[in-house]
């Protein structure tokens, strides 16, 4: 597996990735938004997407946008060929995303929304939290991108404070995974038949 930061050259690919976007929405009946081959190309060509391929072949992508002043970066648009998909392209593809936008962006807040339980799980393991949407970006040119998801309306009744997605969020470069030790359940036991 090749990946790395997509260039102006894999313009050529930006057709087959908004196909795949379109295939992906209609196979998980789920609302994803509608991308365009030439706003595709313009990630690739500023250095803001990861791209991957598999035995020389297109694998997937995922491209990176800031809002309010650089003050939040979102990881958004994962896209995996829907044959080689759950053999960790996504997930490969997400951790270079993520050093990407730490790279470039190192002090922002990064976040994105999905209904996908795999990406959730994905981002769990990169240290994102689920958030409300109150604690993402305000910016009108982030929301109106949900415009040509199916569950905009969903989105827009609920005054865009929810929807069918989960808000998930990396808040700050300082945030250390916290390890949880479970209690050992033997060892109470012991000590509450002694105290008896």
């Amino acid at each position: 597996m090749t990946i790395r930061v997509a260039t102006a050259a894999d313009a050529q690919y930006a057709e087959q990735l908004c196909q795949w976007y379109v295939e992906s929405a209609k196979t998980r009946g789920t609302g994803i938004a509608k991308r365009e081959p030439a706003y595709v190309a313009t990630k690739m060509a500023s250095g803001d997407g990861i791209i991957a391929f598999v035995d020389g072949e297109l694998a997937g992508f995922c491209y990176i946008e800031t809002f309010d002043d650089k003050t939040f970066v979102v990881n958004s648009g994962l896209i995996v060929n829907a044959e080689i998909r759950k053999g960790g392209v996504g997930k490969a593809i997400k951790q270079a995303v993520f050093e990407l936008s730490r790279s470039k962006y190192p002090q922002a807040k990064i976040f994105g929304i999905t209904t996908s339980l795999a990406v959730m799980k994905i981002n769990t393991d990169l240290g994102y939290e689920p958030v409300t949407f109150s604690e993402l970006t305000t910016s009108e040119d982030f929301w109106k991108g949900c415009k040509s998801c199916k569950n905009y309306s969903i989105l827009m009744e609920n005054e865009r404070k929810l929807c069918l997605c989960t808000g998930m969020l990396y808040d700050t470069p300082e945030k250390q995974l916290v390890q949880l030790q479970a209690p050992d359940f033997a060892a109470l036991d012991q000590k509450t038949e002694s105290a008896s």
